[in-house]
């Protein structure tokens, strides 16, 4: 095993063992040792960056564990330019998330600390049972976050987002046995030309749960386009809760608006993308084929989410459901990208899950430190903020033009290329979906003028400006935003690659 794929390892254990300590440190010690664990996994994450090659967009740094010792659970982990900057957006959030926790609610940081491990698994994961253990455990750690530290109806929120998502998972799970099943079927029947030398590792030792990604992809080709169908449409339902898709996305008021700041920044910036990495691993490979019959619906059901969305951010009154709202509405961008099956638009929405992880956590946390100053996120509790607090509206200016789609920021990039992407295959449909920007534009600016404009009420004039760890959290993200919104090509080139080798192998083998 080599050292990198020790390092990935590292990457999912070490928070969670990490997290353990926790519970026997006091409540005044517990944010700077949870400070501590979430940077050294940053700086692990980093390393991975350093040591990967980005002139190869296949897997990396595997490691393979057989867990039961016969074959049956094996423990797969690897990395490419997909999976890779999801893993990186992964600790950066969860660093600056510590952070941003106010108070020394130990409770809250473990959970933090808990999810980002999962997280790791979920991004590292290659076979299908390890990645499904990963996905269903990731709603405890958020769930317990909602339900202890929310506002108002808290629990109700917490069990709606946990019954919703956890109740679609399970009909994923449905489709990943269907699928394993009509697989073995499929191999014993000797309806593939590969041999048990080849496949003897996942199927010689009764190892049906240790089918990977790849293995998933391949059979592909080769089981009736009626079982695919059905297994599709299991496997959307899971994902279409989860991003969530227009209209499967009910929970998401309540659990973004009742959420504590914090679990409103990983709903949004990661368990989000989730959502859409599962999309990328396990339907685009059932995409070539079953494309022609569901490429309408889907395609519409991505226009409802860039259009309805965009208007229900448009007349939210409260600030964490209008940027709920909006993180919905730039993701069904995204989709539109991944629809469109080619490099240019499946690169481009990968890239928008990096950089709205980066915008949409920035912008809550944002909101967060309004709410820490005056319990309040409601628009109209606020009115010429940037008069007492100039730094705080300067950064939320930054981010704001972000969000919008402005040029020179990581917002512009992802969103352009999946519209690029898509527009080969419908124009129409690509151009209402444009339609973003200037949704975008209307609710974001005129949250900016209410709250930030016009002579300071009361409450405004008593609210104090950033300190110094404010300042550091939103400077990171700025820069980050920034930097990859001017010179994309660090992440742009190895997504690019892994792309390319994802959609290679996501066509017919047959002929092979």
């Amino acid at each position: 095993m080599s050292s990198g794929s020790y390092l990935l390892n590292l990457l999912v254990f070490f928070p969670l063992l990490a997290a353990l300590p926790m519970f026997k440190i006091g409540e005044q010690h517990a944010r700077a040792y949870a400070v501590v664990v979430a940077g050294i996994e940053l700086l692990l994450v980093l390393c991975l960056w350093f040591l990967f090659d980005s002139n190869t967009g296949n897997l990396q740094f595997q490691s393979n564990t057989d867990l039961l010792g016969n074959g049956l659970f094996l423990f797969i982990l690897a990395v490419d330019g997909i999976s890779l900057f999801l893993a990186i957006l992964n600790a950066l959030v969860i660093f600056l998330a510590t952070l941003a926790v106010y108070e020394n609610k130990k409770h809250m940081l473990l959970s933090l600390l808990l999810l980002e491990g999962i997280l790791m698994g979920v991004f590292l994961a290659q076979t299908l049972l390890v990645f499904y253990v990963f996905w269903e455990v990731s709603l405890l750690p958020v769930l317990y976050m909602i339900g202890r530290f929310g506002v108002k109806d808290r629990v109700y929120s917490g069990l709606k987002f946990f019954i919703y998502t956890f109740l679609a998972s399970l009909i994923m799970l449905v489709g990943f046995l269907y699928w394993a099943y009509a697989s073995y079927l499929v191999v014993r029947s000797g309806a593939t030309p590969f041999s048990d030398a080849v496949w003897g590792s996942i199927w010689g030792s009764n190892a049906i749960w240790g089918m990977t990604f790849s293995d998933f992809a391949k059979m592909s080709a080769y089981i009736p386009l009626q079982t695919q169908f059905w297994v599709f449409l299991a496997l959307f339902a899971g994902i279409a809760v989860k991003i969530p898709i227009f209209p499967f996305h009910s929970w998401m008021p309540h659990a973004y608006g009742n959420a504590p700041i914090v679990g409103s920044v990983v709903l949004s910036a990661l368990l989000l993308k989730m959502g859409t990495y599962a999309l990328v691993r396990l339907l685009l490979p059932l995409l070539p084929h079953l494309l022609p019959q569901f490429l309408l619906p889907l395609s519409l059901l991505a226009l409802c989410m860039v259009i309805y969305a965009g208007i229900l951010a448009c007349v939210q009154t409260e600030m964490k459901r209008l940027i709920a709202y909006s993180s919905m509405s730039h993701m069904g961008v995204a989709l539109l990208g991944l629809y469109a099956l080619n490099v240019e638009g499946v690169g481009g929405a990968i890239f928008t899950m990096f950089s709205h992880g980066l915008v949409s956590a920035g912008l809550f946390m944002l909101v967060g430190m309004l709410y820490q100053r005056s319990q309040s996120s409601k628009i109209v509790a606020y009115q010429g903020v940037a008069h007492s607090m100039p730094a705080f509206a300067t950064c939320f200016m930054f981010v704001l033009l972000a969000n919008v789609g402005m040029p020179l920021t990581s917002g512009f990039v992802g969103e352009f290329l999946s519209l690029l992407g898509f527009f080969n295959v419908s124009p129409l449909i690509t151009l209402l979906a444009g339609s973003t920007i200037i949704l975008s534009a209307i609710y974001m600016l005129n949250l900016y003028r209410k709250v930030f404009l016009g002579v300071p009420n009361r409450r405004s004039q008593a609210l104090k400006d950033l300190c110094g760890r404010e300042k550091f959290i939103l400077a990171t993200l700025i820069v980050a935003i920034l930097f990859f919104g001017i010179y994309p090509k660090p992440i742009l080139t190895p997504i690019e690659k892994s792309v390319q080798v994802l959609l290679n192998t996501a066509q017919p083998l047959k002929d092979q």
